[in-house]
């Protein structure tokens, strides 16, 4: 009798479950309603908010720790990196190394926190004549010890410039990880990403109505794998039915063929890579290896503010043009690709 390649299933949430070298993952799907002239929510879709945590997901969307434009104002990390994909919709980000950028419909955001970072997400609602809906998944990537003091690192992967593999109604978008058919933009220096032996891979997966794609055996022995299903009728994997959208667990060292079954398009994630295996201390934004480490991090943090924070608000947003760009202290702005 042969094996199911699915050693652990269990429900999507808010949270996603993941696997070492992943910390977390989270799939924002907000429907955000036309904002109010000045990128923010109309005061009356604000009440019965708790503005300042809202997460109730009321009429569609949430606040988060937004005011009046939802998002995350500034607010530390040390330890780890933040991917953050952009589905539909806008991010501005702003942080402590003077570094600013909008980006979304399909960019990446790659931050290496490193020794300490603070930094602003907010979802600027630019659109007052019609809604403005944001979906993006942010994922939390593991430091090794020996890099989590790292210098931060900040950069944008523009949709233009990730690869992409498409074949017979399949396409697989290359975040990080050697696909065949498909070169990689190079991850942060400090990543587990960038060392060979991580083996990290991180896809987004899209099968048109009766698309078939095989996904390769992974590379390096010990890497594991989740696939998350979260769009789509019917999935089938290996030949095996999956029952619903699910945070899997599956063989790495195997191809397996995943194949839409239903009658509209199917969308999974895939997050992989040889787990780093060291102790995992955190609290809240800081994410260690001891305890001890932590307690460091708060205190570094309220000495140095990990830089301070050089803009006029907590909450800042970069005006009311579409315009995607990054900018560096320092550095030539990353506009991004011409005919974009």
């Amino acid at each position: 009798m042969t094996s199911s390649p699915i050693l652990r299933s269990q429900p999507l949430g808010p949270l996603w479950p993941t696997l070492d070298p992943f910390l977390f993952c989270a799939h924002h799907d907000d429907a955000y309603p036309a904002g109010n002239g000045a990128m923010g929510v109309q005061a009356v879709a604000l009440e019965e908010r708790q503005i300042g945590s809202d997460f109730s997901r009321k009429d569609g969307f949430s606040m988060y720790h937004g005011d009046s434009v939802p998002g995350f104002p500034g607010h530390p990390h040390r330890g780890f990196e933040t991917v953050t994909l952009v589905r539909k919709g806008l991010i501005d980000h702003a942080d402590s190394l003077g570094a600013a950028a909008r980006f979304g419909g399909g960019d990446v955001q790659w931050l290496t926190a490193g020794r300490g970072i603070q930094h602003s997400e907010m979802f600027p609602l630019l659109r007052a004549d019609q809604p403005n809906p944001l979906e993006l998944f942010q994922i939390w990537l593991n430091l090794p010890a020996r890099r989590k003091m790292a210098a931060p690192h900040f950069t944008m992967f523009w949709n233009e410039r990730i690869p992409r593999v498409e074949q017979d109604g399949a396409t697989v978008t290359v975040v990080a990880g050697a696909l065949p058919g498909a070169t990689p933009l190079p991850p942060p220096p400090e990543s587990w990403a960038a060392d060979a032996e991580g083996d990290v891979a991180i896809w987004t997966l899209r099968l048109e109505p009766g698309a078939r794609w095989t996904l390769p055996a992974a590379r390096g022995e010990g890497t594991r794998r989740m696939l998350y299903w979260f769009t789509g009728q019917g999935l089938a994997l290996a030949g095996g039915r999956v029952p619903g959208h699910a945070a899997l667990e599956i063989v790495a060292d195997q191809a397996l063929e995943l194949h839409n079954t239903g009658s509209d398009a199917v969308e999974c994630l895939l997050l992989q890579g040889r787990p780093i295996g060291e102790p995992v201390a955190q609290y809240g934004p800081f994410v260690m290896n001891t305890q001890q480490e932590i307690m460091q991090a708060m205190q570094d943090y309220r000495r140095t503010q990990f830089g301070g924070w050089p803009w006029d608000s907590h909450d800042p947003v970069h005006g009311p043009e579409a315009r995607r760009f990054a900018r560096h202290p320092g550095a030539q702005a990353d506009e991004v690709p011409q005919g974009a």
